[in-house]
């Protein structure tokens, strides 16, 4: 049976890729918080794969990448698009994206990073992967966490967080149990 595989019968690895590597980034708290989320879930094992302390070609990111699953990308927006080193990240690990499902969690200014979201679809769909509709999203991301890391509108953000992740690891185990079944051909 092609979709007999179950969240119990394989732990599924969530790979969240960090995207930006800027000084005085808000990567970190976006990071830590969503991270809580995946625990929370237990749908996932988490591999938290931050840029800035990798080369984009680096191969330990290319081999956790092949581990993974399913992945979130956590993104900013930068001049109405994602970072450049996340775009470097993408292009330099090509096969490792194929066929598995992505989501994201985006924040920024007034948009909430989600010019960069729509910008990561249109990417991630030439690499054969499938991207999940939902997304996290902080808008004004600087006034959004308290002085602990916490959002000030935590309810709301976390019903986006369990969403996203429902939907990955529905996807995820959709995926996972046909490229199984047999190999994805690009």
């Amino acid at each position: 049976m092609l979709f007999s595989m179950t969240a119990q019968d394989k732990q599924l690895k969530l790979a969240v890729i960090i995207g930006s590597t800027r000084p005085g980034r808000r990567a970190p708290v976006v990071a830590g918080w969503f991270a809580e989320r995946v625990r929370e879930h237990a749908g996932f094992e988490l591999d938290l794969v931050d840029l800035a302390e990798h080369a984009p070609d680096d191969p330990d990111i290319g081999a956790r990448l092949e581990a993974a699953d399913a992945f979130v990308v956590l993104t900013p927006e930068y001049n109405h698009s994602y970072p450049a080193p996340l775009k470097a990240a993408i292009d330099g690990h090509y096969t490792q994206w194929r066929a598995k499902p992505i989501g994201f969690v985006s924040y920024g200014g007034i948009s909430g990073g989600l010019r960069a979201v729509e910008h990561l679809r249109q990417v991630f769909a030439e690499m054969h992967a499938a991207t999940v509709r939902d997304t996290v999203s902080f808008h004004n991301v600087w006034e959004q966490f308290d002085e602990q890391g916490d959002p000030r509108h935590a309810e709301g953000c976390a019903t986006a967080a369990k969403t996203v992740l429902d939907q990955l690891l529905w996807w995820a185990e959709a995926l996972s149990a046909a490229r199984a079944a047999r190999p994805y051909q690009a």
